[in-house]
């Protein structure tokens, strides 16, 4: 593979397990109720963006290169429908999308990367198509995040940098790397 393939690859890799650990460490913090919780009529709870997620990745990198990737199979609107899952059987789905992307992403080649596929028979090329899902599952993961701080308050453990912090941060940043300046 180039190596600029291969550093796609990679970091597409890289970041989509970063946001997978986002979303994990924000699902440790939940307990069965919170998942269900919506903000208003028009909002999704974590568990239907769980639902969608997990439909949506099973969807698209089933059979990637070979099948449109709105499968016939997929039911999307019950993707957004009211279900009494427990935490369990979100994280099982959760973890059965994750996988699936994974897979299909980790097992690509070079010369996949130029291929065209098909999303609702729009034709994309792998590249695009990735690209499109990068945006996509960090969006949803926001709105996870997000919605647990809202539901958390200020019993939520911050994923990053708490306000007011960052120079801390930074100080600490310095002394762990001194190399570490732009």
């Amino acid at each position: 593979m180039s190596s600029l393939g291969k550093e796609f690859l990679e970091t597409v890799v890289r970041r989509l397990k970063y946001y997978k650990d986002l979303g994990n460490k924000t699902i440790e913090q939940l307990g069965d109720w919170d998942f269900h919780y919506q903000p208003n009529e028009e909002s999704n709870s974590i568990a239907i963006i769980i639902q969608h997620m997990a439909g949506n990745m099973l969807s698209r990198w089933t059979n990637f290169l070979t099948e449109d990737g709105e499968k016939e199979w997929r039911q999307r609107d019950d993707e957004f429908a009211i279900h009494e899952y427990k935490k369990e059987q979100l994280l099982e789905l959760w973890e059965k999308g994750w996988a699936c992307f994974f897979d299909a992403v980790e097992s690509l080649k070079k010369k996949d990367l130029k291929k065209i596929i098909y999303i609702r028979q729009e034709p994309l090329s792998v590249i695009d198509a990735i690209n499109r899902q990068l945006a996509h599952y960090p969006y949803h993961v926001g709105q996870i995040i997000h919605i647990a701080k809202i539901i958390k308050g200020k019993n939520w453990n911050n994923l990053s940098i708490p306000k007011g912090h960052s120079q801390v941060y930074n100080d600490t940043a310095e002394i762990k790397d001194p190399a570490n300046k732009f």
